[in-house]
């Protein structure tokens, strides 16, 4: 009211205004140091607004750091990970090829009785005794394996007699690079039977005594025989003898065969 006042006579407008600026700042310093910038025609400074650009610099400067810490990483793969293939690169995973965990010759089927018939090295008793024991079915067994290095698989051929299935003969084949077959091994006594065992040759022969029955032998012979400079040589020999106690005879009753018994029920119905 008192600045109203003072403003009507004209004379009086700066001194109120004085007068006030005096009243509101206690002095005449304070007063000029709060109007410097108004009285001036210069845009008032703010404190706040200095802060607030030292603030944004802060800023931006860590940005920065940021957006070359990042740059570093991605380009030069030494930054705090690497992981994967760099862009979208399709990863191809090759598996390592199998090898062939064997050597065994190629198998090829062979007429075991046209080669019993044209070998020399069977007897004649073995020959003409080689007959079919019901229709075309010969008592004759075959095994194929690798036992001497050959071009294609040995051949083992086992003859028996069709009354009673005793071994007569027991004959190896090994495969020329012609495709024929040449003998090298031949077994001819009673109750002989060969095998393939991992590559060696394995004979068995049944050994009889003066009243054994034919079904009950006193023991057998087992020798095994393996490929060396062209020819089967001996390698190991086992003999067995089996217990007189089992002739087919005796006192002792062969086991009876037990009723098979039904599983319960077991939701006990």
């Amino acid at each position: 009211m008192r600045g109203l006042t003072a403003s009507s006579d004209g004379s009086g407008n700066g001194e109120g205004n004085r007068g006030g600026n005096l009243g509101e700042n206690g002095d005449g310093s304070g007063g000029t140091s709060t109007d410097d910038g108004a009285s001036s025609g210069r845009p008032r400074r703010n404190r706040g607004f200095r802060a607030g650009m030292a603030a944004s610099g802060t800023a931006l400067a860590g940005l920065a750091a940021f957006g070359l810490f990042c740059v570093g990483c991605a380009t030069g793969g030494t930054g705090t990970r690497d992981e994967g293939p760099a862009g979208t690169q399709p990863v191809v995973q090759v598996s390592p090829r199998p090898t062939p965990s064997g050597t065994a010759p190629p198998t090829r089927r062979v007429d075991a009785v046209g080669l019993l018939k044209g070998d020399p090295a069977v007897s004649e008793r073995v020959r003409e005794g080689l007959r079919p024991c019901a229709g075309k079915a010969y008592p004759v067994d075959t095994s194929y394996g690798s036992m001497t290095g050959g071009p294609s698989a040995d051949v083992v051929v086992n003859v028996m007699s069709c009354a009673d299935s005793v071994g007569l003969g027991t004959y190896v084949y090994r495969a020329r690079e012609d495709g024929s077959y040449e003998n090298v091994f031949t077994a001819e006594v009673p109750a002989v039977y060969g095998t393939i065992d991992r590559g060696d040759l394995v004979v068995t022969t049944q050994v009889y005594g003066s009243k054994d029955p034919l079904a009950y032998p006193s023991g057998s012979e087992v020798v095994t025989y393996r490929w060396a400079e062209g020819r089967f040589t001996e390698h190991d020999r086992v003999h067995n003898d089996f217990s007189r106690a089992v002739d087919g005879g005796g006192d002792i009753e062969a086991p009876t065969q037990a009723e098979p018994v039904e599983p319960a029920d077991p939701s006990g119905n």
